[in-house]
């Protein structure tokens, strides 16, 4: 338990037949809560950090953050970092501790992004760290990364070759899902997630996980979706509680941080708590 490859947690979710969450947290408050639900249920956590996230806060900080608040902890965790198109950003944040990236190439051609994901694995590898790849641009902008448009959904093959000749261990296939908050119902297809997984047997990665119905989890966990991440939720909860408890605060004219900051993190640690549970990773600690 404590600090883990990415490997190791998402192996083990889709042999069990359960999904960990990936929770893009904002600042040590989420941090810490996020890890808080994670051991609450007894859950194996990753936490997400945005190319955003670490430019504000810086990686210094971040990973320092990181070290202390995961020191002894007693559930299986990992720092992941998030869609990130910029190399040096990458070599950065694996040069300070993260265990696991995303290279986002989903706006370059196939055989650009396949190039330099070969080129990341390879350095995450020196790190002892893992990668997970995407070669199509899932809709939805999140922390000034992506698109409002969808990209060309790619071929079995390709999307094949690319996972095999890459190397990556994890891997995340557009279905139909998109970040930020859903306009309508979406329609997605589980049937991609069981061909990727039967042709490579790598673990998939399910982003937009916010608005997803228990039953769509449910489905696309047991065809092979072991991370499911989850980000505009957390914007919501966080911002939500923090605007409710300042209302009452305004009317009460009562003004006392501490107690705003324990209002906060307790509904975030609520909101993990929540998604460990429709995610069946409970108890699933080791």
């Amino acid at each position: 338990m404590g600090v883990v490859p990415l490997k190791e947690i998402v192996d083990r979710a889709m042999r069990d037949g359960y999904g960990v969450p990936a929770i893009n947290i904002v600042n040590d408050l989420t941090l810490e809560s996020v890890l808080a639900g994670a051991v609450e249920r007894r859950s194996p956590i990753i936490v997400q950090t945005s190319v955003k996230t670490v430019k504000s806060i810086g990686s210094d900080v971040l990973f320092a953050m990181w070290r202390a608040m995961t020191a002894g902890i007693e559930v299986p965790a990992c720092l992941h970092l998030d869609h990130c198109p910029e190399r040096a950003v990458i070599t950065e944040c694996l040069d300070k501790g993260w265990n696991s990236v995303l290279f986002d190439g989903s706006t370059l051609p196939v055989e650009e992004n396949l190039r330099q994901v070969i080129e990341v694995a390879a350095e995450a590898r020196a790190h002892g760290a893992h990668v997970e790849g995407e070669i199509e641009a899932i809709k939805g902008v999140e922390d000034d990364v992506g698109s409002d448009e969808a990209s060309k959904r790619e071929s079995l093959d390709v999307s094949v070759h690319f996972v095999r000749t890459s190397g990556v261990d994890v891997f995340a296939p557009s279905i139909g899902n998109a970040h930020g908050v859903y306009s309508s119902a979406p329609d997605l297809d589980g049937q991609r997630v069981s061909d990727l997984v039967a042709a490579t047997g790598v673990p998939i990665a399910l982003h937009g996980g916010t608005g997803l119905r228990d039953e769509q989890f449910k489905d696309l966990i047991a065809r092979g979706c072991a991370k499911v991440n989850v980000s505009t939720a957390l914007k919501v909860t966080y911002m939500q509680s923090n605007l409710a408890f300042l209302r009452e605060a305004e009317e009460r004219g009562k003004w006392d941080p501490p107690s705003l900051f324990r209002h906060v993190a307790a509904d975030v640690t609520a909101m993990t708590a929540g998604y460990v549970d429709r995610f069946g990773s409970a108890g699933r600690a080791w």
